[in-house]
């Protein structure tokens, strides 16, 4: 009986209806840097359907990071966001600085761009909003009035591109704020220095 009892005490929690809207192309964020051409390569992670929503973590990747890919994140931030070590490593310095949501706001973009079902891009365009967008959130990114405010017209109607803009302003901070830090910082330092004794050492 008390079995029963706890059973039709749950609450019954419904999914979010489908919305109407045609998901475009994705567009490949790469592109943004000015490069001349596109670099960007599929991100091979594996992740269940409800981590690649919220982006909580970023799956350890089997290989390591070689002396040569660590020099050349300092050469180039694309470098840095299109390797998932690089990201990885560049998270643990954001993390350190308070600053970590801004890469997790980015890479739930990513996959929200990738998207093509119509019910799924409604469940993640509004899971992103409320944990990066809603002012309640304590994950909230910083994102000007403007579109912030394109972003609120867009949740009547999602689509798998509606964040592109904010993803933009997101990547551009990253890349002129953060990473300028992170190249000074012990986290990379040290990075390297343990490949260059590694190197030294074979």
């Amino acid at each position: 009986i008390g079995v029963d009892m706890r059973k039709r005490q749950q609450p019954h929690i419904e999914g979010p209806p489908q919305a109407p809207g045609h998901p475009r192309p994705n567009n490949c964020c790469m592109c943004w840097c000015g490069c001349c051409k596109c670099l960007w390569n599929e991100d091979r992670m594996e992740r269940s359907e409800r981590a690649c929503t919220k982006m909580d973590s970023i799956e350890a990747t089997e290989e390591q990071p070689t002396l040569d890919e660590v020099v050349a994140w300092a050469r180039s931030f694309e470098l840095v966001m299109r390797s998932s070590e690089g990201r990885e490593i560049f998270r643990e310095f954001l993390r350190s600085e308070y600053s970590e949501e801004n890469l997790l706001f980015w890479l739930a973009c990513e996959e929200l761009k990738k998207e093509t079902d119509l019910t799924a891009i409604d469940e993640k365009a509004r899971i992103i909003y409320e944990d990066y967008v809603s002012i309640l959130s304590p994950k909230e990114v910083s994102l000007d009035s403007r579109v912030r405010e394109g972003i609120n017209l867009s949740l009547t109607e999602p689509s798998n591109v509606m964040y592109e803009e904010a993803q933009l302003q997101i990547y551009t901070l990253m890349h002129r704020d953060s990473y300028p830090r992170f190249l000074n910082s012990s986290v990379y330092r040290n990075l390297l220095d343990s490949k260059r004794s590694s190197c030294l050492d074979t």
